[in-house]
Formats: C-alpha cells, sequence, structure tokens
C-alpha cells in the first residue's frame, strides 16, 4: 500500500533543542515498503511501485500489516552513502551495486495505523520490529546535538542531518516545521557558459589554470537574477546547435551545490550572486 510521506522543511543552520532529535540525512532514494497480504511492496515518494528493481527487499523478514518509511542506499568503500551509485543501480537491478534499506518511521504496525503516536514511540516500535541484516537497518539518532553533529557531518563531506520534534506524529502528504534538514552546501565561483534553448538552464563552467572546463547546468536561479542574465546574454553569444547557445564567459557568479560528482560536475547547482 502507498501512503504519501511527510516532507522536511530547509532550514540553513542546526537547532541545539532536546526537544528535537538528530538523525544523518541519507543521500539515497526515498522509499515506502508495506507487507499486506504477506506481499511486500515498495513505492517512491512520488506513487511509482518499483518493487521489482529491488528483488532483495521482498525478501525482508518484516510482520504482516507494516508500512515502513525510509531511504535505500549504496555505500561508497569507505561507507559513505553513494547517489550516483545508486541511481545506477536503481536504473538497472542487475547493477553490480549492494543495497540497504535504511528505515527511519514507521506508520502501521499489525495492520493497525500508528501515525498519531509520538516519533520516539514509533522509533521504539522499529527497534521491536528490524533487526539489522544484509539489506535492512534502522537510522541512528539522538537527542538533540545538532550543531555538533553538522559540524561533524561537514568534516566528513556527507550530505547534512536531519531534525524532527521528539513528539513530532507522522503528518501524511505534508511538509512540516515538525521536520527539518540542514544540508552541507558546498561554494564555488563559475562561469555562465551557455545556455538551453528549450528550457531554463544555464552551462557552467569552472576556472583552472588558464582554462574553463564544462562544469554542468545551473536549472535553479531567482527571477531577478534570471531578469539580469537575459538583458545582458546576447551580447555575449559566440554560437549555438540544437540544444544550447554558447556565450564568451563574461559572466560569473557565485554557486551553492551538494558535491562534485564523478565527472566533476557541480551536482544540484544553484545561484546565489552575481561576481562583478
Amino acid at each position: 500500500m502507498f501512503v504519501s510521506p511527510m516532507l522536511l522543511h530547509k532550514i540553513d543552520e542546526p537547532l541545539d533543542g532536546a526537544d528535537f532529535i538528530t538523525e544523518l540525512k541519507l543521500d539515497g532514494v526515498r522509499l515506502m515498503l508495506s507487507k499486506f497480504d504477506n506481499k511486500i511492496k515498495i513505492y517512491t515518494r512520488h506513487n511509482n511501485e518499483v518493487t521489482s528493481k529491488f528483488p532483495e527487499l521482498c525478501k525482508l523478514d518484516i510482520p504482516d500489516g507494516t508500512l515502513l518509511d525510509g531511504e535505500v542506499v549504496v555505500t561508497d568503500q569507505q561507507g559513505k552513502p553513494d547517489f550516483e551509485a545508486m541511481m545506477e543501480r536503481f536504473m538497472s537491478s542487475k547493477s553490480i551495486h549492494k543495497i540497504q534499506y535504511c528505515v527511519f518511521d514507521i506508520l502501521y504496525h499489525e495492520g493497525r495505523k500508528v501515525t498519531h503516536l509520538p516519533l520516539v514511540e514509533r522509533k521504539e516500535l522499529l527497534d521491536i520490529l528490524i533487526e539489522q541484516s544484509e539489506h535492512i537497518t534502522k537510522v541512528q539518532w539522538m537527542y538533540g546535538n545538532g550543531e555538533a553533529y553538522f559540524n561533524l557531518v561537514k568534516e566528513h563531506s556527507l550530505e547534512g542531518i536531519v531534525l524532527k520534534r521528539a513528539d513530532s506524529s507522522y503528518q501524511i502528504n505534508k511538509r512540516s516545521r515538525d521536520w527539518l534538514k540542514v544540508i552541507n552546501s558546498q561554494y564555488a565561483d563559475a562561469y555562465i557558459i551557455g545556455a538551453k534553448k528549450d528550457e531554463f538552464g544555464l552551462l557552467l563552467g569552472i576556472e583552472e589554470g588558464e582554462k574553463i572546463r564544462p562544469a554542468g547546468v545551473m536549472e535553479f536561479m531567482n527571477l531577478e537574477a534570471k531578469k539580469i542574465f537575459y538583458k545582458s546574454h546576447q551580447d555575449l553569444i559566440t554560437g549555438e546547435n540544437k540544444k544550447f547557445i554558447f556565450l564568451d564567459p563574461k559572466m560569473k557568479c557565485r554557486i551553492k551545490f551538494r558535491n562534485y560528482t564523478k565527472d566533476d560536475k557541480l551536482r544540484i547547482p544553484s545561484f546565489v550572486e552575481y561576481i562583478s
């Protein structure tokens, strides 16, 4: 069965209050996993059934009448979540990447809805139900310590942290301030070296020595910054093809992004400000 999951609000700085619990933000794919009538079914947060993509999860030993919320991840040799490897695995069940379903909440227990229970009580249910195995584990958590944990996350170049009110209910299909995320963003200076023709997207380039290397596409930019770009870019056009126009690298901007991909591109870059 599918239930639309509870979503997180984004904040810029971590909180330290003891009325919140702190978890690692896992860099994987959000999945709802249910077992009813002794059949396991798996859905993405957008209600796409993906049971067939994860045959190893269909063998999990969980009680009938259970609905879990969690993140499926692939880890690298250092044990860190590897999003690119996870996407390779998501696209093909024949991929050699081993997955683990990291459970952080439970919505149904023994066929009964438990979303009204405080979060810490739902965590206690998970402790009873979930025994760590090759393909399933529970997300570890602690009370408070959000700032210290976030600093540790930054040291290890992990994605971020999640802060949740300890007494919060599970609010189906809602983005609630009871659940917060703090992303470990990185920053860089980049040139705008082109633009998509059919939809908004700016080609970015990073300066390396005397050259500027392509560094990906930026799709997130505020309206005022877009207006400035469209007023200025016509005089900078140097060429085009079917998909892109290419620009003389004169417009420079500060961007934030998640991390560098394996092919040295910026992952999820977004505009911060222009640099004169």
